[in-house]
């Protein structure tokens, strides 16, 4: 007989079984409770957008990375790439509806038809935090704050926000502009610094054609470029927002290769996770203007859950968490059922997390069971239990017992 072919996920692209994502919903709910004691509001938007809107908004090379098609009314459409671009539509579809200092956070899957690898997936989920209509670095501080205090919530170690200005680098670029490319195309170089090093730099720059002279004098002059005026300001607002100058790196190469970006812009990095920035952002003052005509100055950020997510699990933050159910209550005959259905109804009630056995079987089976899933406890009522009005609580990794009346079960476990 012919061995059936079993379906596969498409490559780069994730199911997330339940320990995964409770992983995830515990990583977004710590974020999402930091961005709302920061006054972010929740937003959405649709997967689809028309693809006019979305390209041409990144830059050349990122623009290759937008799934794009024609969909069955021949309309040219666009998976979403990123939250920025289609949360500048709304905010000038909605301008009227929306507070003047409108600051928004926003979790949904992004997707790029790029190379799959290590922390990087074609569908993605990104957590941004975004604060529009202000032009003063006091906004720019809030986002680098929120975004600070988010990631220590998480206890990520020696956590690192590293900061520069796009003038910084428009200012030094500028110069060695030339037929073959443009400032963006030399920043978007700029960029892979720290991946490709000074020699990988030197050669993509000459490719550019820039000479190896004028190269050599690019990386001297942001070998020794201090923080602008405008940096420094918002550093000192971050620091009195009680971030730690020892999590703040002036980092003067530091690009983020989209175009869109015009002032701040800055990275998050865990130092011993190897497969890169754990997400990026910084202001964007004319992208929305771009797109609707109505000057809308802006600043924010987008975190890579996925990349957050492989990080907490290579420094053991989940170690410390329980995920999932708590108790498993066993079922042993018609004659207890009663009692086992009154004993989960209980648990439930006590908003403990609480699985029913959902057949009668011998109690062996029903334990590896509990510890197949890792359960932690499991609640015995058997003939003797039944007739005495009490559960049997067992602690399944400690391999104890104790007998008690229904009542205390809240109290056990909760201690």
């Amino acid at each position: 007989m012919k061995k059936p072919t079993i379906p596969q996920n498409l490559k780069g692209f994730r199911d997330l079984l339940p320990q995964d994502k409770r992983q995830r919903d515990y990583i977004l709910n710590k974020a999402r409770a930091v961005a709302e004691t920061f006054g972010f509001e929740p937003l959405e938007t649709p997967t689809l957008e028309y693809a006019s809107l979305l390209l041409g908004k990144y830059g050349e090379e990122a623009d290759k990375l937008v799934y794009s098609f024609v969909d069955r009314g021949k309309r040219e459409v666009a998976l979403r790439y990123d939250q920025t671009v289609p949360t500048a539509r709304i905010l000038a579809q909605y301008r009227a509806q929306l507070p003047k200092y409108f600051r928004r956070y926003q979790i949904q899957n992004v997707f790029r038809a790029d190379k799959p690898q290590k922390g990087r997936f074609r569908e993605f989920t990104q957590f941004d935090i975004d604060i529009f209509n202000s032009q003063s670095p006091l906004a720019d501080a809030e986002i680098i704050a929120c975004t600070y205090f988010i990631f220590k919530s998480i206890n990520y170690p020696g956590l690192k926000l590293k900061l520069n200005d796009r003038e910084i680098l428009f200012s030094v670029l500028k110069p060695f502009v030339n037929s073959q490319a443009s400032v963006f195309s030399l920043i978007q170089t700029i960029d892979k610094l720290e991946k490709i090093g000074p020699d990988g730099v030197t050669a993509e720059l000459i490719k550019k054609g820039v000479s190896l002279e004028a190269v050599k004098m690019i990386l001297a002059q942001f070998a020794k470029v201090k923080p602008s005026e405008n940096l420094t300001t918002i550093i000192d607002y971050v620091r009195a927002m009680g971030v730690p100058a020892e999590a703040i790196e002036f980092v003067p190469t530091l690009a983020r290769g989209l175009d869109y970006y015009t002032g701040m812009i800055f990275e998050i990095a865990v130092p011993q996770y190897l497969a890169g920035s754990l997400g990026g952002g910084g202001r964007y003052d004319n992208l929305i203007e771009q797109l609707s005509g109505i000057r809308t100055p802006a600043v924010g950020i987008a975190y890579g859950v996925d990349r957050m997510i492989e990080a907490a699990k290579q420094f053991n933050l989940f170690k410390a968490q329980t995920f999932g159910t708590r108790v498993m209550v066993t079922v042993f005959s018609s004659q207890t059922l009663k009692q086992s259905l009154e004993a989960a109804e209980f648990l439930r009630n006590n908003n403990i997390s609480t699985e029913l056995y959902p057949e009668m079987d011998k109690l062996d089976k029903q334990l590896k069971y509990a510890d197949s899933k890792q359960i932690p406890f499991c609640l015995i009522i058997g003939e003797e239990e039944a007739k005495a009005g009490k559960v049997t609580l067992k602690n399944m990794k400690q391999r104890t017992q104790q007998t008690v009346i229904l009542a205390q079960l809240n109290k056990l476990l909760k201690s």
